[in-house]
């Protein structure tokens, strides 16, 4: 934490962004800018230097991390820009390494009958999400309620994944009971994953929740334009718990 900033008549936390990924302190404040960006329905700056230009690019050109990038890194994409290679930073990352999260569901929100029974069912559910901080968060969640989390890096993963079950004779509810994905991913987002998977008559009735850092009227109105059936901010435990246990009463009681 460097300091705070007042903006717009609000008091923003500021984070060198520099020393966040383990580069070391910004030294050059007098060319430094602040990135202002909303994460877990919080509002908070990143200290950065020099800014070149910014610009706008299509989710078709931003590409996966390197296979051999490692799990500790702070990548979450990459992509090419004037015949050099861009590095996108997972802000999710760097945000869970200053403030540890916490992945516990509250008491009252936890039925513990329904995670015994998940438990026995060995229920499962596919996320698509390329930022391996919310996996995790998501899994130690899950856990919480007896549900173990099959997940892959982006929207055409998950397509593929659910089109090779339905290749291989399975059926989608005996894999999975609710598919929970990211909005912005490389390859494929989870707004067009949503959409392919509503136009296959075999998988368009898989429950289908977006789980995402963006926020605001924009975000709702394109969940219910594509057809998912819920939408959660990232990254509430309790909520997230609350989701997952109605999809399982309704699952239950209609069997």
């Amino acid at each position: 934490m460097k300091g705070v900033a007042h903006l717009r008549g609000q008091t923003v936390p500021v984070i060198d962004l520099s020393a966040a990924i383990g580069s070391g302190p910004l030294t050059d404040t007098e060319n430094a800018n602040l990135i202002v960006a909303e994460y877990n329905r919080s509002v908070q700056a990143f200290l950065i230097g020099a800014v070149d230009r910014i610009i706008n690019l299509n989710w078709e050109l931003i590409l996966p991390p390197p296979k051999g990038t490692g799990r500790s890194h702070f990548l979450t994409a990459i992509t090419r820009l004037d015949d050099q290679l861009v590095e996108i930073l997972d802000v999710e990352r760097v945000l869970a390494d200053i403030i540890p999260y916490n992945t516990q569901v509250s008491e009252q929100v936890l039925d513990a009958d329904l995670a015994t029974e998940a438990r026995k069912r060995k229920l499962k559910v596919l996320m698509a999400d390329d930022s391996p901080t919310a996996v995790k968060q998501v899994q130690a969640t899950l856990q919480n309620l007896g549900i173990e989390v099959l997940y892959v890096q982006d929207g055409l993963q998950a397509l593929q994944q659910l089109q090779q079950w339905v290749r291989e004779g399975r059926k989608i509810e005996d894999e999975i009971f609710m598919l929970i994905t990211d909005a912005e991913m490389p390859e494929m987002d989870g707004y067009r994953l949503t959409a392919e998977v509503r136009k296959d008559p075999v998988l368009k009735n898989l429950y289908i929740v977006l789980h995402t850092s963006l926020s605001g009227s924009f975000n709702k109105a394109m969940v219910e334009k594509v057809g998912c059936d819920d939408f959660l901010s990232k990254f509430q435990p309790d909520e997230l718990a609350k989701v997952v246990q109605k999809r399982l009463r309704q699952l239950i009681s209609s069997q």
